[in-house]
Formats: C-alpha cells, structure tokens, sequence
C-alpha cells in the first residue's frame, strides 16, 4: 500500500488535478485514501476512503479540487 501512496503522492500538480475531476476523483483518491488509510493504520481514513468511492463522484471533487487549486495537495482527510 505504500506504494500507492508514494505513487499518487509523486504526480505532477496537474495530473493530480485531472484525477480531480468528476466521475475520476471518487475512484482515484477513494483508493489513495484507503491505500494511507491501510498503510498508516488510520481506520477512520479507511472509512472515509470508502465513502469517497461512492459519494466522490458526485460531491467530494469539489473538495478535492479546491484543496488541489490552493495548496497544489489533497490534504481533506488524506
């Protein structure tokens, strides 16, 4: 799982932001959080993880993509 991790934490800016947008994001950062979740031991983020593979599609990339826009990270539980 740590490489997940290191994985989608080493992508460009923009190729994170792509993965930001909707219909992408529930998927993509639903299993980063899932993956830091497993490897940091952290249920809650696991929870949340799951949650964003089914809601991320459709609110959640908002989040997403605001906290990507102004600190170039997704850092709303993650």
């Amino acid at each position: 799982m740590n490489d997940i991790v290191r994985a989608f934490d080493g992508l460009p800016w923009i190729v994170k932001l792509i993965l930001a947008l909707p219909g992408i994001d529930g998927i993509a950062w639903g299993i980063y959080r899932i993956a830091k979740g497993v490897s940091t031991n952290n249920g809650v983020m696991i929870i949340v993880g799951i949650i964003w593979l089914f809601v991320g599609f459709f609110l959640f990339w908002i989040i997403d993509m605001f906290t990507l826009l102004t600190t170039k990270e997704v850092t709303f539980f993650a």
